[in-house]
């Protein structure tokens, strides 16, 4: 026998208050969360990958995470490169609140749905997560239509991205973390503020400039720290001791000294350990230095 014809799935109507039932429990349940689109910035097409990416925008909606008993993945870990977080999430946002709340006319995505690759600001668990996979198709067409995407991401590695949001707490990660040009002016200014793009003439003749962003400036110390550093022709260069910087005005500072600072690298736990071994031998008789047979 067929399905009931006095009750059908494809209803425009049932669809409808099924999707605002749904949209009312991610409300009550669900946690604030800020979706990050990222922007490409140089492409590299052999590898797939986009090193130098931006983090310019920020879309603040509803989310809901589905495992109540904390997140997925394998947690903490200690390796042998030190501790991992290693926490998973899946986010469930409503397909009718995201179009309402991110595909704006004024916004600066394109997709229409949640992309791979973008961040997730969970603001209850302070926390930064990247998505590695939007299922678009739970719960399967349960009346004709799905009305959520699940995004499921893991805890986001900074590898110097360049996080501009205006969300405080995500856009400090770039003065904690990113790589940094520490540049002594020769005299003392006021007019150099954060956020500024300072630059410096490497070669006229090509028009070839190295460009930074200024993290922050110590008026005591005459230092300038710049982060997000890079050239007009997309080679290495380091600044020159030779030539001065400018700001956005025009006004050039002359440098006396630059260090670099590359604070990744301060949390990596690679201290040497120092260990005794006279005690074991090696020798042809003790191969595997046994204790016992010493």
């Amino acid at each position: 026998m067929p399905t009931n014809f006095n009750i059908r799935s494809n209803v425009k109507s049932e669809q409808t208050l099924y999707e605002n039932l749904v949209i009312e429990s991610l409300k009550i349940y669900g946690q604030d969360c800020y979706y990050l689109p990222r922007t490409v910035v140089n492409e590299n097409r052999i590898f797939g990958e986009d090193v130098p990416s931006m983090f310019d925008d920020a879309y603040k909606i509803e989310m809901y995470i589905e495992n109540i008993e904390g997140f997925d993945g394998e947690g903490d870990l200690f390796t042998k490169f030190g501790v991992e977080i290693r926490d998973e999430a899946t986010f469930v946002v409503s397909r009718r609140r995201w179009k309402e709340t991110v595909t704006r006319a004024n916004n600066q995505i394109s997709s229409n749905r949640p992309r791979e690759g973008d961040l997730i600001y969970s603001i209850m668990s302070n926390k930064i997560f990247e998505i590695t996979f939007v299922e678009h198709e739970q719960p399967f067409f349960q009346l004709q239509n799905v009305p959520v995407f699940k995004c499921r991401a893991q805890l986001f590695e900074y590898s110097g991205e360049d996080m501009d949001t205006g969300i405080t707490k995500v856009d400090e990660i770039d003065k904690d973390f990113a790589y940094t040009y520490n540049l002594v002016l020769q005299n003392n200014t006021n007019l150099i503020t954060n956020g500024m793009t300072v630059s410096q003439m490497l070669d006229s003749a090509e028009n070839i400039s190295i460009t930074g962003e200024v993290s922050n400036y110590n008026s005591t110390t005459k230092t300038l720290s710049l982060i997000h550093v890079g050239a007009t022709d997309g080679k290495f260069h380091n600044f020159n001791l030779n030539r001065i910087i400018t700001i956005p005005d025009g006004t050039g500072f002359a440098i006396t000294g630059i260090t670099e600072d590359n604070k990744l690298a301060n949390n990596e736990q690679n201290t040497d350990f120092t260990t005794n071994t006279d005690f074991l031998d090696f020798t042809e008789s003790n191969p595997f230095g046994d204790v016992e047979n010493n």
